[in-house]
């Protein structure tokens, strides 16, 4: 599965990006798990609210697979999305920074 991440907004608007690929991270059942039980509408309205982040999401199953979006405000998470966005930035983006 591939997983990207787009984090924007925040206190100072900076943006932090990160692409994750599972089947070379020794977290590649639990991060799957967690990225299969995401559901928007259980998470949020994905609505910003001031000095807090917006994470937009992309999941493929392959790599030319459809991707799925999806939108979550900083408020809305859980511990386990927060856990596998965070696991996400800290890969870097292929071709550029985090």
């Amino acid at each position: 599965m591939i997983l990207r991440v787009v984090r924007s907004g925040g206190f100072a608007g900076l943006v932090a990006r990160g692409e994750l690929d599972t089947s070379a991270d020794s977290d590649a059942e639990r991060l799957e798990q967690v990225a299969r039980s995401l559901d928007q509408a259980r998470l949020g309205s994905g609505r910003p609210q001031p000095d807090r982040y917006v994470y937009r999401l992309e999941l493929r199953e392959s790599a030319d697979a459809e991707p799925k979006e999806l939108t979550l405000a900083e408020q809305d998470l859980d511990q386990e999305t927060a856990w596998l966005l965070d696991r996400v930035l800290q890969s870097q983006e292929p071709g550029g920074g985090a």
